[in-house]
Parts: C-alpha cells; structure tokens; sequence
C-alpha cells in the first residue's frame, strides 16, 4: 500500500509542505513488523522509488504536516508509531487539542517518556495506556477519545486494523472510499480520486470506524447531535475539487463570494482573488456584482 498512500499524500500535500512520513505493516506477519519512513520536506523530496520498495505491506498511514503544536523539527515528523505491551500503532492526526497540556502532566506523572512536543503523541500514548487494560484497540481508542477535546481526524492503524476517528464536533474533515476490495480514509476526497477510489461517505462527527478482515465496523456512542464544523477548511485549507460533508468547495467559494458582494457592496474595476484560493471567492463576487473578474 505504500505506493498509494505515497500518491494519496501527493494529492493532500496543499494540507501541509513541512514533513511527511509513511508507516506500514503485513496483517499476514508477525504483529511487530511495522515499518516507516518520514523526514522533512515535501512528499516527492522525502520518498521515491527505492524508499518506496521498502516498505512493505497490506495496511498502513502516511501524514503530511503543518504545524500547528509542536516546532518543525524531525522527530515531531509524522505518522507517530509506537510498540507497547500490545503491539504497535502508527498514527496519524489532524487537528488541534485544546487540553493537551493537562493530558501530558497526567501522562508524564504515571511515568509516560515522550519523545516529541505535539498533542499527536499525547493521543497516542492516551491510546497506548487504556490498551494495556482493554480487551481491543477500539475500547482503548474509545476511552482516549473520550478524554481529549478539541480538533481531530485520526488514522491509525494496527497490526491488524485501520481505524478512522473524527472529533465529534466534526471541526476536522475524514471520509471513507473504497477501490475494489481496499478501504481508503483520508482528510479529503481529492485523494480517493488520485488512487482510483471512490467516495463512499464522509465518517461522522464522532464516530469510530473500524476496517479488518471482518469488514466494516461503525461506533457511534461519542455521536452528539452538536456540530462546529471549521470554517477554514471551506475558505482555504481544502482543495478546490474535493466535497466535505457533502458540500463542493468549490461552490462554497463562490456562494462565499456572493454573499461577501452582497453584505458589502463596493463600486470598483475589478475583482481579483488573492491569493490562489481566494479565486474562486473573487469569482463569486464578480457574478453577483456585476464587476468584471480579472
């Protein structure tokens, strides 16, 4: 799978150009046979054809980054994988804790050593310690969802799972797609499209989802009925040609753009977007306008 998700981060490099690193294991092998890679910069200057080859499995996550906590150093570099009493995990997180400082204190006092300075390794050590006393992964992921607040989309997996988990405010974007018999999770749709998969649904504001051998597996007991989707990901962050929540955004650009002429209305020359992402916006604008878009 490394391939794909190597063509799959290309396709969400716009999320973040700081690092990025692929973690993947055979579900067929012995259950500590994960192996990664992840360095600063760009996707197509960290990875190519022999680093690839390399990395050899059937499951697996790649990230790339933009930070948000944590400076810009190597090792805060993601997927995180970690080997614990259970086996290993390698995750990959999207989003913003807001009560990452408490959870650290919490973990470093029962004797957690970490390694990085993000709010993703928090989660995954959260992770790591309910697992140690739960009968599977996705009770542990259950518990540590329940205690962290804030922004996330989550991929994780397992010696023998994938697992998708999005913040049940539903503030960062996840969707499921699916190419014949291999399940896809990814912040956006755009990179189901650049693999040849397609959309299956968005993952729900809360849900856990579980793909294995059995199939598909839905938790739905973190689902509230509140919502506060992220505004920026419709402004600038997503791409121009992927659908979040069932919304376009390229259309929400332009409506965007529409209500912005007619909250505002100005006498003027010409619309113009600034930058790249503000185009579509720009164009919105111009239709409702009436003011030539150059």
């Amino acid at each position: 799978v490394a391939e794909d998700i190597y063509y799959g981060l290309c396709a969400l490099q716009h999320r973040g150009q700081e690092s990025c690193g692929i973690a993947v294991s055979d579900t067929r092998g012995p259950k500590r046979n994960i192996s990664f890679l992840k360095d600063l910069g760009l996707v197509g200057e960290v990875f190519h054809e022999e680093e690839l080859s390399s990395l050899k499995g059937n499951i697996g996550v790649g990230h790339v980054r933009y930070s948000t906590t944590g400076s810009t150093t190597k090792e805060n570099a993601q997927p995180l994988v970690l080997n614990y009493a259970k086996g290993t995990l390698a995750l990959a997180h999207n989003g913003n804790l807001v009560n990452t400082d408490s959870l650290r204190e919490e973990l470093e006092n029962t004797g957690m050593i970490f390694h990085t300075t993000t709010d993703s390794e928090v989660i995954a050590c959260c992770i790591a310690r309910e697992r140690t006393h739960t009968a599977s992964v996705e009770e542990a992921i259950l518990k540590a969802a329940s205690k962290i607040r804030g922004a996330y989309g989550l991929v994780i997996a397992s010696p023998r799972k994938l697992i998708a988990v999005r913040d049940p405010l539903g503030l960062k974007p996840l969707c499921l797609g699916k190419r014949g018999n291999t399940y896809v999770v990814a912040s956006e749709s755009c990179a189901l499209t650049s693999v040849g998969a397609s959309l299956v649904r968005d993952i729900q504001p809360g849900e856990i989802l579980t793909v294995s051998e059995d199939g598909i597996h839905s938790d739905t007991r973190l689902v509230q009925s509140e919502r506060a989707h992220c505004i920026f990901e419709y402004i600038y962050f997503a791409r121009l040609d992927s659908c979040l929540d069932g919304i376009g955004i390229y259309d929400a650009r332009i409506r965007a753009g529409a209500a912005l002429a007619k909250a505002y209305p100005v006498e003027a020359d010409l619309v113009a977007g600034v930058p790249d992402s503000g185009l579509a916006a720009a164009k919105g604008y111009s239709e409702a306008s009436g003011i030539p878009f150059a």
